[in-house]
């Protein structure tokens, strides 16, 4: 998802996957990842109504979560992903190749 300032320069993206299940008996899962706002429209509303779009996009493709990372340093991030109603619930891991 690409978030433009009314059809001009791009000021938001957003990744969204879906992904096939083993848990939760097969559920599909909606990943969340590439999330960035421009430093200019940050604490406009921007960055919630990207993810209520990505959590509505999920939900209407029958997933059963949704799920995203968010670096550690990053505490901002943690407390608006927390007041969106995400749980900070698995430390993730990644291996560069």
């Amino acid at each position: 998802m690409v978030a433009t300032d009314r059809g001009g320069p791009v000021v938001g993206t957003l990744q969204l996957s879906f992904l096939p299940g083993l848990a939760r008996r097969g559920a599909w899962r909606g990943q969340i990842e590439a999330v960035h706002v421009a430093a200019s429209h940050r604490g406009l509303g921007l960055g919630g109504w990207m993810i209520r779009w990505a959590v509505d996009e999920s939900r209407r493709r029958g997933c059963g979560l949704v799920q995203l990372t968010s670096a550690v340093e990053r505490r901002d991030a943690h407390r608006f992903y927390e007041r969106l109603g995400f749980t900070a619930s698995h430390v993730g891991f990644k291996l560069t190749l």
